[in-house]
């Protein structure tokens, strides 16, 4: 009897706690959900931007949310008001977070295009430069070949020579004295 007296008065507790819970009033200069959906994307890359390198972010000189909001020339209390607004509207609110996430996905695909096409010009510059080399080799006659590899035999085999000479002056460590 006891629990069912403490559950009715919990159950009671909470309906009523519930009951004053007041939305936000749609303010007069409400930031539109598209503008919403800007403003929250660039916030939130800069703020990335900003933990990814903070030394070189704030070098910069750039204040994050100050450059978006004059950008989009709109104030904080403006943003904050709207986004309380959004945030009592779930529906809405979702909506504008969906949208924020699409866009990073829509930025990320781009970002992986870029990236590859990059790959693939420094893959055809490499390329290029082993094929340019190759012709520069083949247009040489016998004899100026032969001698740029007794040149090339002649620097490997000072280089070994070096570093024996090193090697030998070390002390080892190996050793007692």
């Amino acid at each position: 009897m006891f629990k069912k007296i403490i559950l009715l008065f919990s159950l009671t507790v909470v309906f009523v706690a519930c009951q004053d819970i007041e939305k936000s009033e749609k303010p007069e200069d409400l930031i539109s959900e598209d503008k919403m959906v800007d403003v929250i994307t660039e916030i939130s890359l800069l703020q990335s931007a900003r933990n990814f390198n903070k030394r070189i972010f704030e070098n910069t000189g750039i204040e994050g949310q100050e450059y978006v909001f004059e950008k989009y020339n709109i104030d904080s209390l403006q943003f904050k008001r709207s986004n309380d607004y959004y945030a009592d509207n779930y529906e809405i609110y979702q909506r504008i977070y969906d949208s924020v996430k699409q866009g990073f996905e829509r930025m990320k695909v781009k970002l992986d295009t870029l990236q590859k096409k990059e790959q693939r010009l420094k893959d055809s510059i490499a390329e290029a430069k082993r094929d340019s080399l190759r012709k520069v080799k083949d247009s040489l006659n016998p004899k100026e070949q032969r001698e740029i590899e007794r040149i090339s035999d002649s620097i490997i085999n000072e280089k070994d020579s070096l570093n024996n000479l090193v090697k030998d002056s070390l002390p080892n460590p190996m050793s007692r004295n």
